[in-house]
């Protein structure tokens, strides 16, 4: 994520037919990560039963509800006016990219035209969620993942309590960095090589960012991992890491390259 990243004025548009409401929380701080949430507006029929346990979470987070009634059986009753409020936020030149929250495939071609309008498009919904959406955006993010992030947190160790100091909150990272997939591994040393230097070294920032832009869904908390860092430091046997000093005191750059390069 860049340094102009939280600068970002960020429309966030959600489906509540396609996403659960238990985590709007954890939600709504993810994307704080990735700018300011300017627009807040979700779509549903709020006339049906299902469409309840939205309504306690609005008011707390700001969100404002967007009636929208089902005309017919079967069909998603929120996809066209989140589509039309979208197009008319990209007019308006008010915000500079979109938090599209659904697990509906009906918005790729969305998240295609925002991106070709120049703006940033991240989703969110659940692993459930076609890959032609996931692809569509510049950013993809498992709700599922935000609810083990969550679920962490709860469990952090206290002194109150002699059990929860002795049991480790995480699982070991030799354990973890077995639950990698392959394909995971082999898209982590294709982008080394791609911007490495001639030395083999690439600099860690620009290796998540060439990952993030290439699986769009990549994230370390999948595995078990806060950060990128940790998780390539686990994969010791196929890669090197180096932490340089920076002129700021404090700070230092990671660097990585593949061991049998």
């Amino acid at each position: 994520m860049s340094q102009n990243t939280k600068e970002l004025k960020l429309a966030v548009l959600i489906d509540a037919d396609n996403v659960p409401y238990s985590n709007v929380k954890g939600m709504m701080e993810e994307i704080a990560k990735y700018g300011t949430p300017t627009t807040k507006r979700i779509y549903a029929d709020w006339t049906k039963p299902n469409a309840g346990g939205w309504k306690s979470v609005l008011l707390e987070h700001a969100i404002t509800p967007i009636q929208q009634y089902s005309y017919t059986v079967g069909k998603n009753s929120s996809d066209s006016a989140m589509i039309i409020d979208a197009m008319d936020l990209l007019y308006s030149d008010k915000v500079d990219g979109f938090c599209i929250v659904s697990s509906d495939s009906d918005f790729t071609r969305l998240a295609i035209r925002l991106r070709e309008s120049g703006m940033k498009v991240i989703g969110i919904g659940e692993q459930k969620t076609p890959n032609s959406f996931i692809v569509a955006c510049d950013r993809f993010i498992y709700i599922e993942v935000l609810d083990g992030a969550i679920k962490k947190k709860a469990k952090k160790p206290t002194l109150d309590s002699k059990k929860q100091v002795e049991k480790p909150v995480e699982k070991p990272i030799e354990k973890l960095a077995n639950k990698i997939e392959i394909q995971t591994i082999e898209l982590i040393e294709t982008t080394i090589e791609d911007i490495c230097d001639d030395d083999g070294w690439a600099f860690l920032g620009d290796v998540g960012n060439l990952i993030v832009k290439r699986k769009p869904e990549f994230d370390p908390r999948s595995y078990g991992f806060t950060k990128l860092t940790p998780m390539l430091k686990s994969l010791t046997d196929i890669l090197e890491i180096d932490e340089r000093e920076s002129d700021k005191k404090g700070i230092k750059h990671v660097y990585v390259r593949l061991r049998f390069s």
